[in-house]
């Protein structure tokens, strides 16, 4: 399982997607949060096809923080069913994932350290030989397309 997640959660409101991102930061569930929009979004909603315009918040956290994150901000939504989806890093920053674990006060529990680190997830040496190996690849890749 992935350490870091990317959150989004959309909103009606640009007022309510920036609070929702709040209370996630002041209670430390996320690192950040970012608001952007506004946004079209279209659905299904009480059998029929639907369009609003909203605002969308997305937030970094971690995976031991997924689960009180979500009930945080399933509770705090003017929506009867909110949008609360998250999408796994898999390769990011080191400094930037090791920085979203700290002002979480995950450091050291997610693997970024070495501590913590469950079996089969490399450690930060690991994790820089598989970016350096992606880049190598998308590098080959663009020069077969000649980019």
């Amino acid at each position: 399982m992935a350490a870091h997640f990317q959150v989004s959660v959309t909103a009606p409101s640009a007022d309510e997607a920036g609070r929702l991102g709040r209370i996630a930061v002041e209670q430390r569930l996320a690192a950040c949060a970012q608001v952007s929009g506004p946004i079209t979004s279209t659905y299904w909603w009480e059998g029929k096809v639907q369009s609003a315009t909203e605002w969308l918040c997305v937030l970094k956290t971690t995976a031991p923080l997924m689960g009180r994150l979500t009930g945080v901000l399933r509770e705090a939504h003017s929506y009867e069913v909110p949008e609360i989806v998250a999408v796994p890093i898999e390769a990011g920053d080191e400094d930037y994932l090791a920085w979203v674990s700290e002002e979480t006060g995950q450091a050291g529990q997610t693997g970024e350290t070495g501590q913590g680190q469950q079996a089969g997830q490399p450690g930060q040496a690991g994790q820089r030989e598989q970016a350096g190996q992606v880049a190598q690849e998308g590098q080959a890749d663009q020069r077969e397309l000649g980019l």
